[in-house]
């Protein structure tokens, strides 16, 4: 592919993400993250625990931890086998246990109870890797950030933003060449609402039938499957 093929490309690639990016808003124009957190150090350890774990049991399972534990002092100072037994019905309680007790270790004595602000930084922290510090960028710093996992991956690839690419480090390069940067966070999280992942639908719909089956047709033309097709 030429130079010139490949910008002409990614011009339809950008006005399809545009058009995605509009629709997305007018359909869920309140959608946010639902993993419960009132303190930065908290939606770190929420991100963690959500790995192979829905949001709902996270928000009902860090209660119980942050009731025992109450700030990022008593975390780092508990051992390790006492938030296993807490964080277990999340799943993987020993690897999860075991990453939150080194992170809020690394918070307290490098950060003064506070999480880095750069991407780098938190990237070094235990159990954090891209999809996490991305989110903790665009959600807590309002930074540019695109989170991508395998509910992202799918609906991309399905809606034509990206074509058959499945590893996430890749889909993210991808998308930010056609996703304005600003509009990055609020873009995957609308998406993650069309499966009741990060937020309920704005009108009386549910989660599954948001799959509202975003797909794409060839020559870029959109169609959002709900009861019935809407032809763009």
């Amino acid at each position: 592919m030429t130079g010139e093929d490949r910008d002409g490309k990614d011009k339809k690639w950008q006005k399809l993400a545009l058009e995605v990016i509009e629709r997305l808003r007018e359909e869920y124009p309140d959608a946010e993250c639902t993993l419960d957190y009132d303190q930065a150090w908290k939606l770190l350890i929420g991100v963690r625990l959500a790995a192979q774990c829905t949001d709902e049991r996270v928000n009902i399972v860090v209660e119980k931890l942050y009731e025992k534990f109450p700030d990022v002092d008593a975390l780092a100072a508990a051992d390790v086998a006492e938030i296993e037994e807490i964080v277990r019905p999340c799943g993987l309680g020993k690897s999860k246990a075991r990453d939150i007790s080194a992170c809020m270790k690394i918070l307290k004595e490098q950060y003064g109870g506070q999480i880095p602000k750069t991407f780098d930084e938190l990237l070094k922290l235990p159990g954090v890797g891209r999809k996490s510090a991305n989110l903790i960028m665009g959600d807590v710093f309002g930074e540019p950030a695109i989170v991508t996992d395998t509910h992202c991956i799918r609906l991309v690839n399905r809606i034509g933003l990206v074509d058959g690419i499945k590893e996430p480090k890749k889909v993210e390069m991808e998308l930010w060449k056609i996703i304005p940067p600003e509009e990055g966070s609020d873009f995957v999280t609308d998406l993650y609402t069309t499966e009741g992942k990060c937020a309920r639908p704005a009108q009386n719909h549910t989660a599954t039938d948001a799959v509202w089956q975003i797909s794409v047709r060839r020559k870029f033309r959109i169609v959002f499957t709900q009861d019935q097709q809407k032809h763009v």
